[in-house]
Order: structure tokens, then C-alpha cells, then sequence
């Protein structure tokens, strides 16, 4: 199945969306300085990138625009969930209001639908929900079906000149084949599924 033909994307982005806002408002402050299973970005590291670059950039695709690093200097702030909730908002409204099979230019050149763009979305969203439930135990059930969804999405699309050091994705961790949707997904992303949260030693 190709990356823009996923069963219900808008669907399934406003539960990735829901579930990722239900993480960020169950941590509490004194975990903004824990480290997370992606081991450059300590916990408000990642909530600088969902709530200053991601949004901002996802709501440019949904409206078929190329992002921008514009906000790339600004601050997460200590009212993290809001903002977050905010943005996801403003994220559902441009894609509601998309042309979901309007043509977009890709990076590489040639085109895609509009709504080829929405499976990123949906596993960025997914892999960091776990990435900060996992770094700061909060007592959120994650949505195995969104973790199934965004595994299978990146199967197809992500290629192994993608992974390693400087690249966007570490290699790939082997996990045992009866891991739960969770733990298959985040080795597949590059990290560790036994990562054990807490403070910096």
C-alpha cells in the first residue's frame, strides 16, 4: 500500500495528536531535565521540537508549503502542554480545510498528493509520545494501533541512507519478535525499548 493511501490519515492524526497532548500534560515540571530514548534531547529538548518546530512545520505541509526554520530560535516555555494543544488545533484546521489530493512538490522532485504528507505526521507524533512516556513514566495507555500504523508507514518509506551517525535515525535496534507495537516500533525508529527513565546521574 503506498504511503498516501492509509485508511482514514486525518483520523488517525487527531488520535496521535490527542494521545501525544495527553503525555505532555501528565509531566511534571521537574522532569523537563531527564534524558529520553533519543539520546541528544533531554525531555524539554523534545518539547521544543513538537511544540516550536513540529507544528509550525506540519501546518505548512498541510497547507502544501516547504517548511521553514523560522521559529528555529524560539522557546518552548514552561506552559508546554497549552502550547501544545494550541498548535495540534491550528495543525487539524489546516488539514480539514486541505485539498487532500492536490499535487505537491516533493524534495527530491517529481509530485505527490497532498495527503502523502500525513504519515509522517502521524509517526513523528507516535514514536515521541513514546519517547516521553517512556523517559518520564507517566501513566498514559499508549494507542497500539497508531504505533502498528506508524511502523508499517515507516517500513515502507524509511531507507537505510537515512540511519546512523548524523543522520536523522539511528540504526535500526533488533527486538524479540513477540514486543509489544511499542517496542517494535521504537527499535525500528533507533532506540532502545529497555530505556529506563530518570534523572541524569
Amino acid at each position: 500500500m503506498p504511503p498516501h493511501s492509509i485508511p482514514n490519515p486525518l483520523h488517525l492524526l487527531n488520535r496521535s495528536l490527542t494521545q501525544c497532548a495527553e503525555v505532555i500534560a501528565a509531566i511534571a515540571a521537574n522532569q523537563a531535565q531527564w534524558p529520553t530514548p533519543c539520546s541528544q534531547w533531554n525531555v524539554q529538548d523534545l518539547l521544543h521540537h513538537l511544540v516550536v518546530a513540529d507544528l509550525h512545520n506540519f501546518t505548512l505541509m498541510a497547507r502544501g508549503s516547504h517548511v521553514d526554520q523560522a521559529d528555529a530560535h524560539a522557546t518552548v516555555g514552561a506552559d508546554w502542554s497549552t502550547r501544545f494543544s494550541d498548535g495540534a488545533a491550528v495543525l487539524l484546521r489546516a488539514w480539514a480545510a486541505a485539498d487532500l489530493s492536490h499535487q505537491v512538490a516533493l524534495p527530491g522532485g517529481g509530485e505527490a498528493p497532498l495527503r502523502s504528507r500525513i504519515g509522517l505526521q502521524i509517526a513523528e507524533f507516535t514514536v515521541h509520545s513514546w519517547d516521553l512516556a517512556k523517559a518520564t513514566s507517566v501513566p498514559v495507555s499508549l494507542d497500539p494501533a497508531l504505533a502498528d500504523q506508524s511502523l508499517a508507514w515507516s517500513q515502507r518509506v524509511m531507507k537505510a541512507e537515512y540511519r546512523g551517525s548524523g543522520k536523522p535515525f539511528g540504526h535500526e535496534v533488533r527486538v524479540p519478535v513477540n514486543s509489544d507495537s511499542y517496542a517494535r516500533l521504537a527499535g525500528w525508529f533507533g532506540r532502545n525499548p529497555k530505556f529506563q527513565p530518570g534523572p541524569y546521574e
